[in-house]
């Protein structure tokens, strides 16, 4: 395998395990595609050469060319209500006899309605909606507002963090991989450690309030501070914070005037078993950024949620894009949001998520390879290690047990080199969960050469 490859958000498409998993799927047809896609397609990390072609999919699956399926525990995160809904797809279907497209200037009802209910579903005066086709962008405009709003350039962030693809995106992320040779970025950010020990351990019992006050000494010191953008939760890797950590952050900002953006662009819609995962804390955000599964999996949509006290930027154009108002989008998000609200599918996530904290960390037990199981919902993270006490990653381990996987049926990306991270989407029945961590059970065994 060649190590010379950082490893960070995801696993890597260059080593020897990838080379030898195209022996696996060896089929003309689809070894000639993909050939094709990397002759057209520009080469980029974590992405070209691609895993494998894809002919249909439905519900939890993705099929391939060869009929064989796959569950998508990845998805990239759009998947919540399953693919090929199908009532979302009537309700898409149905607009796009009507109006499929909006043109700027104007505006339509799916997007108005769209807009209220979003307003609808959040705290206090989070009341004033801006969309956008994608959460990179929904992300670079809560970045101009927050400059509008405070009058200050200057962002805070966290260390390993993601927040889009874009360079105002990644000057205000934290993972090196995007950043690398990229040159000068947007200045006046700075970054703090996220809320884990350095080993990369969650801090269950709270003892993580201390990287809290990074955020304050930073302010003070750096001053012209005017925004905290912050993940929720961490989705790659699944790092979740404690009460304590984000009671602290909240004071902080409301100390120093300084406005918390939340990125849920990953998480929001039900995939931590609330409707947005700043509910589990109990805290009221004054700039919430939404993508990925708004669009339910079909279409590209995103939102950026602000107070009614922001809308102060009418000189500016915040976002302006051409597909801003998109009907088809707006639909798309009315009826994912209608389908979770109908199905309770909250209510299934959480009661979920106690089948997978107890067939997670029963694994744990089974198994030395796995150093730590975290998880919140239908947001899973199994970290492998070769030693529990020293915490060493075990990466080669991590790539065998995803190419095993895959050979037996599972999708998923591993995170941070060694972190199997599982997002199913959130209609999958109890039997798929328990066949899905079968699989893995299985893989993590092979890996440890137990069978």
């Amino acid at each position: 395998m060649n190590n010379s490859y950082h490893r960070t958000e995801g696993d890597i498409n260059l080593s020897a395990s990838r080379n030898a998993w195209y022996k696996v799927i060896a089929h003309p047809e689809t070894q000639n595609y993909l050939a094709e896609d990397a002759r057209y397609f520009l080469h980029q990390s974590m992405s070209t050469p691609c895993l494998d072609v894809l002919q249909s999919c439905d519900g939890i699956y993705i099929t391939d060319l060869t009929g064989k399926s796959y569950m998508d525990f990845h998805g990239n995160n759009v998947h919540q209500v399953g693919y090929r809904n199908s009532f979302v797809l009537e309700k898409i279907k149905a607009q796009m006899d009507i109006l499929p497209f909006s043109p700027r200037r104007y505006t339509n009802v799916p997007a108005i309605e769209l807009a209220k209910k979003l307003a609808s579903l959040f705290p206090g005066d989070l009341n004033r909606v801006l969309l956008a086709p994608g959460g990179t962008s929904a992300v670079g405009m809560a970045l101009k507002l927050a400059r509008v709003v405070t009058g200050k350039h200057k962002v805070v962030s966290l260390w390993d963090s993601f927040h889009g693809a874009s360079l105002d995106a990644i000057a205000a992320g934290g993972e090196q991989v995007f950043r690398k040779g990229m040159g000068p970025l947007m200045p006046g950010v700075e970054r703090i450690p996220p809320p884990t020990s350095y080993r990369g351990v969650f801090t269950h019992d709270g003892n993580d309030e201390v990287y809290a006050d990074y955020l304050g000494y930073v302010i003070e010191k750096e001053g012209d501070i005017g925004a905290f953008i912050v993940e929720t939760i961490r989705n790659t890797d699944v790092q979740i914070p404690s009460k304590a950590y984000w009671k602290r952050v909240m004071e902080i900002c409301r100390k120093h005037g300084v406005l918390l953006i939340l990125d849920e662009i990953p998480i929001a819609f039900g995939r931590t078993g609330k409707m947005f995962a700043f509910e589990h804390y109990g805290i009221e955000p004054d700039i919430v950024c939404l993508g990925k599964g708004l669009g339910a999996g079909i279409m590209p949509l995103a939102a950026m949620v602000t107070r009614d006290t922001y809308n102060i930027a009418t000189d500016v154009s915040l976002g302006h894009y051409t597909h801003e108002k998109s009907p088809l989008g707006s639909v798309a998000a009315l009826a994912m949001l209608e389908f979770i609200e109908k199905e309770r599918i909250l209510d299934k996530v959480n009661a979920d998520a106690l089948f997978m904290r107890e067939v997670l960390e029963a694994l744990r037990q089974k198994h030395e390879l796995i150093g730590d199981v975290r998880g919140i919902g239908l947001l899973w993270g199994i970290e492998l290690v070769k030693d529990r006490q020293t915490k060493e990653k075990a990466i080669e381990e991590a790539e065998m047990v995803l190419y095993e996987c895959l050979a037996n049926g599972l999708s998923f990306k591993i995170s941070q080199g060694n972190v199997l991270q599982l997002s199913p989407p959130l209609v999958i029945t109890r039997q798929q969960l328990k066949e899905a961590v079968a699989i893995v059970d299985a893989a993590i065994a092979k890996a440890m050469g137990k069978v």
